[in-house]
């Protein structure tokens, strides 16, 4: 590469671009959380997507111009990570963003000047990229830049024209493109052709709406958005073949590579595919935790956990053994922590999630593998190439040996997966287990997004107020806009302005009514959307219609508890800080009416000593009333006051600041009580490990309390009657009756093994000889496992050179097997009890093994015990004579 200014620096690049923007007034906002506000979406994909609600025209732009860095995470083309030159799971997408403000003409030239004068990459190797009907940006191009229209390439929809869904705002884009060979010359340029070119920058100009139809018309305010690729633009200012050698990733694979004792330069193609893995997984699964998100087999969660594991296993690939993560971590730490200062903070919860997730997998990988190579193997033998979907769920469902993984091993050896059949059997699974799940309703978005045009956010004034005049701007039934409601109707109102407070950061949505002449609507849930406060209700008498005034009357009672609750619970996060560890952080939140949920990162559960200390604590400040002191301030402020932002909640420009001096900080847009001696009691009903990594406290406040206390205290006293003892004599009558259970438990278990044993001698004679060896296969009944394996050893060593083989259907739906063998059996006839029973047990939807004298193995279908037992006897009979 030649005519390229001196390298700049992954920061470099980032500063010059923001500073750039800011000297065109535009305000340096900071990266988004990769959790977004999006329900659409797991994580935040695109630098835009904070500024979504903006561009759909749900929320007002707090200013005119913007410029970020947001971090993104991808996760769509995986499986090019580490193959291609440039993709990536984590990137950052360098914006500017223009509000109703400037537009096309604006946005070209400056594209231009930064990338020409700032970047001083050479104009005669950018080559610009229009939509095939944008004859304005062609132009622009053309004629107020300069660029030859050779260099100015006309493309389809597809790639140049942007849309936010079927309708809506949409927008032609412009893209320019680095040339890295333009001694080619400008004929025939296929911009498809990645050697030679790479995008770098995307201009969207979004100035058209697009409704049902179908139709384009003009938007009243046009909007523009960019994005930059900072990887992309590092490989070209730092003259690198690919984005992995730039200074933003390269340390990682350098570190990487030192533990497995490789040198980067020398390696073949498929150890660098490998490092290159490593540099990007980690860089994600960093930032991922540093914004709150926890390993687990659902969700961002599985993101998580699958590219955790995808590290591992490719550093197993390269030679590293043993526990590594967390050395290649901490290099992305110090690459990452002087723009995204979480991760160095969150560095403890970081680490301990690594090292949890890496040991797990560790021994999942190995036994899945070893597992996954007899599968393999025989495939071969039988001259195969495809894995059955059986065979792949067995590795997942019993094994937790992702498909993904199973899919990527095998296609190294050329063998393909039956996902169809895969799909098939986790279908099935989930038909039996009828497992629980979320479900998101958008029918009430859909109506409010068209109802966006024409009414105003709803104005919130419970803070202060219980009770208002107000109308409703809204009515929907079913989620679908209706003008009137009639008595017994379920309602979603939307009004002018509410006291009643909506779902938000853990906080539920108040109860209450409202009420006019005639007319009385409860309400029993708030929802917040798009910026409408969405009133859940049923007409109880009369009817409503929309432009109706009603008295909007909030539960006092009710919101007392919650704020009861709501301060408690920041209570709790700060005694936890002090007491166990001030690392711990928030993981979710619930703050209901009757209890609150706290989660919370922490490797341990939390002991009963600490759980006391941490009671006794909050309720210390709540005796000592401190004032609740509630102010709006600047985030950068509140942040230098020390105040804790809340897991899962974003904040503007301006934030509320609860702040209980000496005790509690927080940024929290919930309803708070004025002093702490209004919450009353506190006390802890729970601590529960909810996840890998992730503990769960519950706990009542205020008038919650007693009721709790009631409820124990009845049970204490029914306990009491049935006992015949005091309260406080019932821990040590219980241990007494613990004591007596286990004595007679261990009586029926004698009992148990004396009726085996006698079951066991009647079976002698029925034992056949076969050559120099007794085979015995009976069934017992329903003798119990332990029994049935007690009588097949006993009956073994009876009949001395043998093999025995017994079965009993101990409960309806469950099988049990057993196969004891003598020295001989399994040492001069190779017949191992481990592998034999094994193989038996299938034929009952089971699977079991053992030690080659001794084996249990269980099953599923009791209908197939007789096939089982013949086929056991028929094998040992040929394997014995």
């Amino acid at each position: 590469m030649t005519n390229i200014s001196p390298s700049l620096t992954g920061n470099e690049i980032r500063a010059k671009f923001l500073n750039f923007f800011e000297q065109k007034q535009h305000k340096i906002l900071p990266s988004a959380s990769l959790v977004p506000d999006d329900p659409t979406v797991l994580l935040t994909i695109a630098g835009m997507l904070p500024f979504k609600p903006i561009f759909l025209g749900q929320q007002t732009p707090e200013v005119p111009r913007a410029t970020t860095s947001q971090k993104c995470i991808r996760t769509n083309d995986i499986e090019n990570v580490g193959r291609t030159a440039r993709h990536h799971t984590f990137f950052e997408m360098l914006g500017n963003f223009s509000f109703g403000d400037y537009f096309k003409s604006q946005a070209i030239a400056w594209g231009w000047e930064l990338s020409t004068e700032v970047f001083k990459l050479p104009p005669e190797r950018i080559v610009v990229s229009v939509f095939r009907e944008d004859d304005e940006a062609f132009a622009i191009w053309r004629d107020e830049i300069g660029v030859p229209g050779k260099r100015i390439i006309r493309m389809g929809e597809e790639d140049n024209f942007w849309k936010s869904g079927a309708t809506g705002p949409c927008g032609p884009c412009s893209e320019l493109y680095y040339d890295f060979k333009p001694e080619l010359g400008d004929d025939n340029i296929d911009l498809e052709d990645d050697s030679r070119f790479i995008e770098f920058y995307n201009l969207v100009f979004m100035q058209y709406n697009r409704d049902t139809e179908g139709n384009l018309t003009p938007l009243e305010k046009k909007n523009i958005d960019t994005g930059m690729g900072l990887e992309r633009m590092a490989q070209i200012l730092q003259q690198v073949p690919n984005n992995y050698e730039t200074d933003l990733i390269f340390p990682i694979i350098k570190t990487a590579a030192e533990l497995a004792d490789i040198d980067y330069q020398k390696a073949d193609d498929n150890t660098k595919v490998s490092l290159k893995v490593i540099g990007d997984h980690v860089r994600s699964v960093v930032q991922m935790i540093a914004d709150g998100i926890s390993a687990s087999n659902m969700g961002r969660g599985y993101i998580l956990r699958r590219l955790i594991r995808r590290v591992v296993r490719h550093g197993r690939l390269i030679g590293i053994d043993g526990n590594f993560i967390n050395q290649v971590g901490e290099t992305a730490i110090q690459l990452l922590e002087g723009v995204y200062t979480n991760t160095r903070e969150r560095e403890k919860v970081i680490k301990t999630e690594l090292q949890r997730e890496e040991s797990a997998f560790l021994a999942t990988l190995e036994r899945g593998e070893k597992l996954l190579a007899e599968v393999i193997d025989k495939l071969k033998q039988a001259q195969k190439t495809e894995i059955s979907g059986v065979d792949a769920f067995t590795l997942y469902d019993t094994f937790g040996f992702p498909l993904e993984l199973t899919q990527e091993i095998a296609e190294e050896q050329g063998i393909t997966i039956d996902v169809n059949g895969f799909e098939a059997e986790m279908e099935a699974q989930r038909v039996r287990s009828q497992s629980a799940h979320e479900t998101i309703d958008l029918t009430v978005q859909g109506s409010i997004d068209k109802l966006a045009e024409h009414i105003h956010p709803t104005e919130f004034l419970g803070y202060h107020e219980y009770q208002l005049i107000s109308h409703i701007e809204g009515l929907l039934i079913e989620g679908k806009s209706v003008e009137k409601a009639e008595s017994g109707t379920k309602v979603q109102l939307i009004l002018n302005k509410t006291p009643f407070y909506a779902e938000s950061g853990g906080q539920i949505g108040d109860k209450g009514y409202l009420a006019g002449e005639d007319v009385l609507v409860s309400i029993n849930d708030v929802q917040k959307e798009s910026g409408f406060f969405v009133h859940y209700g049923t007409v109880e008498r009369g009817s409503i219609t929309v432009g109706q005034k009603l008295r909007a009357t909030v539960d006092k009672a009710c919101r007392n508890r919650v704020r009861a609750n709501h301060t408690a619970t920041h209570l709790l996060q700060s005694a936890l800080k002090k007491i166990v560890d001030n690392s711990i952080s928030q993981a979710g939140s619930l703050v209901s009416f009757d209890k609150l949920r706290f989660d919370f990162n922490s490797p341990q559960p939390i002991t009963k000593s600490q759980l006391q200390q941490i009671e006794d604590l909050i309720n210390t400040w709540i005796a000592e009333a401190h004032p609740a002191d509630i102010s709006v301030m600047g985030i950068e402020e509140a942040k230098a006051k020390g105040a804790i932002a809340m897991f899962g909640e974003k904040y503007g420009s301006e934030v509320r600041v609860i702040d209980v001096p000496g005790v509690s900080m927080e940024l929290c847009g919930g309803t708070h009580v004025n002093n702490t001696a209004e919450i009353g009691l506190f006390k802890i009903i729970s601590e529960t490990g909810i996840s890998s990594g992730v503990r769960r406290i519950e706990a009542v406040a205020g008038a919650s309390v007693l009721e709790y206390l009631k409820v124990r205290d009845e049970v204490v006293k029914e306990l009491a009657d049935k006992l015949k003892a005091k309260p406080e004599e019932i821990p040590e009558r219980f241990a007494n009756l613990q004591s007596e259970l286990k004595t007679t438990q261990k009586e029926l278990e004698s009992l148990k093994q004396e009726l085996a044993l006698l079951k066991s001698d009647s079976l002698v004679n029925e034992a056949q000889t076969v050559g120099e060896f007794k085979i015995l296969v009976a069934s017992m009944g329903d003798l119990d496992a332990k029994s049935l394996q007690t009588a097949g050893e006993k009956l073994q060593q009876k009949l001395g050179d043998s093999a025995v083989v017994l079965a009993s259907i101990p409960e309806e739906g469950k099988v049990s097997l057993v196969a004891a063998f003598g020295e001989k059996v399994y040492k001069e006839k190779q017949l191992q009890a481990g592998k034999f029973i094994g193989q038996i047990a299938k034929i009952c939807g089971g699977g079991g093994g053992g030690r080659p004298n001794l084996a249990q193995a269980g099953g599923r279908d009791a209908t197939k015990v007789d096939e089982a037992l013949a086929t056991a006897k028929s094998q040992l009979m040929d394997a014995l004579s």
